[in-house]
């Protein structure tokens, strides 16, 4: 929850918003303000073409924003893996077979949130490059470090969404001319746009500074050199997928043999982690010693969040949408608010939790809503007088229309503590949605460690040790396991799924396609739409 006076880099950005198309691709659409008020100084500069970027980190309609809403990024990141499933429930939540297209892998060219997701993450890369050209234009009113700075910001917000857009959909189009049409330019390969992210994020993190991004001031959601460093951390750990441009013929490079040049030195994939990794420790992010506390509601000062989305009820219009989401009616009724009754974990990650056994794990009811309800410390009761009792085990299918527990089976998203004062329903919170944060940072050092054959246990267990859980090796097997209990709802399962090679594969109660062998799904199909609109671009192999 912030308060206004602290954050007026965002306050200017919100005010500026109208200065910048906020639908469709057009890049100079009608009704801004004159180009002679707009950048007349090198304060409008900074706030008409790099504050006004961080206007879409978030969002509020369905395919907008890196988290938040439902039908983009997080949705496609999450709810097509083993992590959580949004089950039908009789006339609830089959929405044309959407959702159980996500979680059997069988979705189409033509779904229109695949299209609007697309749309969505090049809307801001345009945007990025008609910054960079405003900027370039004006230089004569800036110093050649005020230009440095904005520029540097600019490139590495581009270098995160097309980092986004190439994870999601592998061969793109690379566009970072003002003036260059979407719908004219031709397919990259993965390894050229994996390359240009690599090289814009390395030469932008020198302009930004060491700030942390998550605290409130002058810098407060704003991309940092940390925030550059942990893309560089997570490009370098996926190097092998990313530096692959034939997903489907079963073969890829081995990233050891996959070079990085930092700090002067040639460094292989592992490597290159591990060093990002450390700059993140260097500039003072630790493990905070309560795992609930980067969830709070107060969650800004967190010595552990390194990337979150700004909230605050009362002036961002970002929503969180999937605590809304998840809980069953009556729970937010009891709440006073309402609730869809949706999302749940799956059977593979209840169980991975140790869910029903004598070693169950910590973060267990952090991150989950199970059993009998409670709220203010009474019994939550469902319409017939019963209490309502949330059924872990009872997601025996994906289709639960007509059986016992159809309203009641799965386990619920928590993890966000719950605002109480927030508004529409919870989904305008106080609590800032994480993106990245430091956790990841151990357990990315940790699977470097072991990929490259050294030791990663001290970094694995370093996470567990924080929820007292007992010490493990650091297997890969250990560590994919580690990143579900401690990842749990940030979006992050499908990257590892895939990098695991575990993506296609049948788990919990998706049988894999026949068609899956050659590996077309680790990306998602080129949406028809934007092949209708750009006739250089192939539809990707195995759709």
């Amino acid at each position: 929850m912030k308060y206004i006076s602290t954050t007026p880099f965002l306050i200017a950005a919100l005010a500026a918003c109208t200065l910048l198309p906020c639908s469709c691709l057009d890049e100079d659409p009608k009704g801004q303000m004159p180009e002679s008020e707009a950048y007349s100084s090198a304060k409008d500069i900074e706030l008409n073409c790099v504050a006004t970027l961080y206007n879409y980190i978030g969002g509020h309609d369905e395919s907008q924003g890196l988290q938040g809403t439902d039908r983009g990024v997080y949705d496609w990141n999450s709810l097509t893996t083993d992590e959580q499933m949004l089950p039908i429930r009789g006339g609830d939540w089959y929405d044309g077979g959407f959702w159980q297209r996500l979680y059997e892998h069988s979705w189409t060219s033509t779904d229109n949130a695949l299209f609007a997701t697309w749309n969505y993450l090049y809307k801001v890369v345009i945007l990025c490059n008609r910054s960079l050209h405003q900027i370039e234009a004006h230089k004569n009113i800036l110093t050649e470090a005020q230009r440095r700075s904005y520029e540097g910001e600019v490139r590495a917000l581009r270098a995160m969404y097309y980092w986004y857009i190439m994870d999601l959909w592998g061969n793109v189009p690379l566009v970072t001319t003002h003036g260059t049409s979407l719908a004219q330019t031709a397919q990259s390969k993965r390894s050229t746009v994996f390359r240009f992210i690599v090289d814009e994020l390395q030469e932008a993190a020198e302009t930004l500074p060491l700030a942390h991004s998550n605290y409130e001031g002058n810098y407060y959601g704003r991309i940092t050199r940390p925030v550059a460093w942990f893309m560089l951390a997570k490009l370098a750990l996926n190097a092998e997928i990313y530096a692959d441009d034939t997903p489907t013929d079963d073969h890829y490079p081995a990233g050891s043999n996959i070079t990085f040049t930092v700090d002067g030195r040639s460094l292989n994939a592992w490597q290159t982690t591990v060093v990002y990794c450390d700059k993140i420790a260097g500039a003072g992010y630790r493990l905070a010693d309560d795992y609930a506390s980067n969830f709070a509601i107060h969650n800004e000062n967190s010595v552990e969040n390194i990337f979150t989305i700004p909230m605050e009820k009362t002036f961002y219009t970002n929503q969180f949408q999937y605590l809304f989401r998840s809980r069953h009616y009556r729970h937010g009724s009891a709440i006073s608010m309402d609730a869809e009754n949706g999302t749940v974990g799956t059977l593979s990650t209840v169980k991975k939790y140790g869910y029903g056994t004598a070693t169950v794990d910590a973060r267990w009811p952090i991150n989950f809503y199970a059993d009998t309800l409670l709220v203010d410390g009474k019994k939550v009761l469902l319409e017939d007088g019963t209490p309502l009792i949330y059924r872990p085990l009872a997601v025996t299918a994906f289709n639960l229309t007509g059986t016992e527990y159809e309203k009641t089976a799965g386990a619920r998203m928590s993890k966000y503590e719950i605002d109480r004062t927030a508004y529409s329903d919870g989904k305008l919170q106080g609590n800032d949605i994480v993106l990245f944060r430091y956790a990841d940072v151990l357990l990315m050092k940790a699977e470097a460690k072991v990929r490259n054959g050294e030791d990663g246990s001290a970094e694995l267990n370093a996470v567990r040790n924080r929820v007292r859980m007992g010490v493990r090796t650091a297997t890969l097997e250990n560590i994919l396991d580690e990143r579900l209990l401690e990842l749990m709802w940030e979006g992050w399962r499908r990257q590892d799924l895939i990098r695991f090679g575990l993506f296609d594969r049948s788990y919990d109660l998706r049988t894999a396609l026949a068609s899956e062998k050659d590996h077309h799904t680790i990306v998602f199909p080129i949406p028809k739409n934007a092949i209708s609109l750009n006739g250089n671009l192939k539809q990707n192999e195995g759709y």
